[in-house]
């Protein structure tokens, strides 16, 4: 790879990670809902379910995805309804009673559907097949090799910027803590935010170029 090409793709990731998008208002969204270590497991799945498109762009299996209507308009829908499945099952647990220090989704459920979340969204994909492409060095040897190196780098930096949104998200929370009808008003807010990310990538076109 080209020393000065590795500077330039790291400058625009960086910038990319940096800009607000459906992954950083997801993991804020449960964040608030839940509470930091939910927001953590969440943003360790999102950052795995990064990694299986990364690793998907580099054999050319999201190239077939996309390529297909079939299978993006599949991978679409289940990824949409598996979000407002979420956003209602946040929504609905809005009665409960929440005091500081509970949760009422395990972590374990919450890196789960971080996971799911992230890797059945085409969008991503489409994202890593237009972006990455663009630095590698095609006099280079292994260009599998350098497209997982830099979609691992991105997904690192788009993982601390989740990393500082969570902590963000989670500090309003403590805030609101001892209001519980605030807090129920909020944690409704943002399963309708979850359920909204889901409708929005029903919506998704696939890429003309795909």
């Amino acid at each position: 790879m080209i020393e000065p090409n590795f500077w330039h793709f790291l400058a625009a990731a960086f910038l990319i990670a940096a800009v607000p998008g459906p992954g950083i208002f997801y993991v804020a969204a449960r964040t608030l809902s839940e509470g930091r270590a939910s927001g953590f497991a969440s943003t360790a799945g999102t950052a795995l379910g990064g990694l299986v498109h990364v690793v998907a762009g580099s054999l050319g299996i999201s190239a077939i995805i996309l390529a297909s209507a079939e299978l993006f308009s599949a991978v679409k829908f289940v990824g949409a309804l598996y979000l407002v499945w979420l956003g209602i099952k946040t929504f609905r647990s809005a009665g409960r009673v929440m005091e500081l220090g509970s949760e009422p989704t395990g972590d374990k459920h919450a890196f789960r559907d971080g996971v799911l979340v992230e890797a059945l969204n085409p969008k991503t994909a489409a994202f890593f097949l237009a972006f990455i492409p663009q630095f590698l060095d095609p006099t280079g040897s292994n260009p599998t090799l350098q497209f997982i190196m830099l979609g691992a780098i991105s997904v690192a930096l788009n993982t601390l910027a989740d990393i500082v949104v969570v902590l963000m998200a989670s500090a309003t929370r403590t805030q609101l803590i001892g209001r519980p009808k605030l807090m129920r008003r909020l944690t409704q807010g943002s399963g309708v935010f979850i359920a909204s990310l889901g409708l929005t990538l029903a919506l998704a076109r696939r890429p003309v170029n795909g």
